[in-house]
């Protein structure tokens, strides 16, 4: 598939992993507008939106003509929503280590945060994997 073919992308990946930074730039490249996801989900004092009316919201957003949605909100997602949507899915998989670099370096995080960057692999990918099992996954 080539840039010019992809409209509907979903990046995903644990914090810290550079999901805005490759969103920013695909959004530069292809023109497509760049979704950000958290600015979406998260409501005052950082509550999280309840999963019926999340998916309410990705449907919503979704249902534009082109967009990059970027973000991955671990155990509180409903993941299905915008994978349904998407032509292209990127999954950025670093480790812990680089990730975890990253994260103090940008700003301070909860500590709900710590335990879904710490169990990625373990509780998030395979969710991921078991939603999207079209993709070729390595």
């Amino acid at each position: 598939m080539s840039m010019a073919t992809m409209r509907r992308i979903v990046i995903l990946g644990r914090g810290g992993a550079g999901k805005s930074t490759l969103a920013t730039e695909l959004g530069r490249l292809t023109g497509l507008p760049v979704i950000e996801l958290d600015k979406h989900f998260w409501q005052r004092g950082l509550v999280a939106t309840p999963p019926e009316e999340w998916a309410a919201v990705q449907a919503i957003l979704a249902a534009r003509d082109g967009w990059i949605m970027d973000g991955d909100l671990g155990p509180y997602d409903v993941l299905p929503v915008r994978l349904r949507a998407a032509d292209t899915v990127i999954v950025l998989d670093f480790g812990f280590a680089r990730c975890a670099w990253r994260a103090v370096r940008r700003s301070w995080e909860r500590a709900d945060f710590w335990r879904w960057v710490w169990n990625y692999r373990r509780t998030s990918l395979p969710q991921v994997i078991g939603f999207a099992p079209w993709i070729p996954w390595p």
